[in-house]
């Protein structure tokens, strides 16, 4: 496993928490959901061989602090974020790096791609849940309503049950990369059944404060986001939208491969459904590999 170097950067209106793993040219790795720069660690480690592996907590989450209280996110924000992290290990448009980002991390990195084409060489953007590219787009508007609504009204357990009900998705992983008595803890490292080890627990409370961040200042806004494609069909960076295997019909899914034609290129398949990167991550990494190394 490789050594990790922890570091913060001062951002306009936060401050973000960063890690470094490995060495070669830097891979960029933007997490969406709850998670954190742990949701990557069973990535990021497999792939430390061969890149310059760069994680973070986004502003808001877990050791990233907002400088002022709770508010509505901008995935523009979250962009030049990505950016000055960039900055801050070296990239520059001599030595662009090779992003990956899942979820509203895959929002937030194509994003990056239209605000800093030169810092980027490839983004493959895994299911980014941009439902206004969806035919049914009305319908996932009243959905955003529904959350936003009842996380004013009755908290973010309720908005995040009223999310859940919306979207349907499995949620589930195969487990087909563990063996015997090990189970999967997010970021795809093996646990063995029983008492979870502190570093895990705490990683598990961050998740959990996480949610209501999420649910009520990043779900609302974050769903209105719609990136301009236009301007990255004709970029220099490289955009591969990326699908899950398992998650063929879901929302996310569908509008990966809404991305795909628009840009006029075709979805490529990644192992597992959603959040394939955590529970299947050495084949997750195997096919990152692949693409990433197909790169003109």
């Amino acid at each position: 496993m490789a050594a990790t170097k922890t570091d913060m950067l001062r951002v306009p209106g936060a401050t973000l928490y960063y890690e470094v793993r490995g060495s070669g040219p830097v891979l960029l790795l933007i997490c969406g959901g709850v998670y954190d720069a742990a949701g990557y660690a069973g990535l990021a480690d497999r792939l430390a061989d061969r890149y310059t592996v760069v994680t973070y907590d986004r502003r808001g989450n877990s050791r990233s602090p907002l400088d002022g209280p709770p508010e509505h996110q901008s995935i523009e924000v979250h962009g030049d974020d990505a950016h000055r992290v960039l900055k801050a290990v070296g990239v520059t448009a001599d030595a662009p790096a090779y992003v990956f980002g899942n979820s509203s991390g895959a929002m937030i990195g194509l994003e990056l791609a239209v605000r800093h084409p030169a810092q980027v060489r490839l983004l493959v953007a895994h299911e980014p849940p941009l439902f206004d590219l969806l035919p049914d787009r009305d319908h996932w508007r009243a959905v955003v309503q529904e959350v936003e609504d009842a996380f004013l009204k009755e908290g973010a357990a309720a908005a995040n049950q009223a999310l859940a009900d919306g979207l349907r998705m499995s949620g589930g992983e195969p487990a087909e990369e563990s063996s015997g008595e090990e189970r999967r803890i997010p970021g795809g490292e093996e646990a063995p059944l029983g008492e979870p080890d502190p570093e895990t627990l705490e990683m598990m409370a961050r998740l959990g404060r996480n949610m209501e961040f999420f649910i009520g200042y990043e779900v609302p806004p974050f769903s209105r986001y719609v990136p301009d494609l236009e301007t990255l069909q004709t970029s220099p960076v490289r955009v591969v939208a990326a699908a899950g295997e398992a998650s063929e019909g879901e929302p996310p899914n569908r509008a990966a491969a809404a991305v795909a034609e628009r840009l006029g290129t075709r979805p490529v398949a990644f192992p597992g459904d959603h959040g394939g990167f955590g529970a299947l991550p050495e084949s997750f990494a195997a096919k990152l590999h692949e693409v990433i190394a197909s790169a003109p």
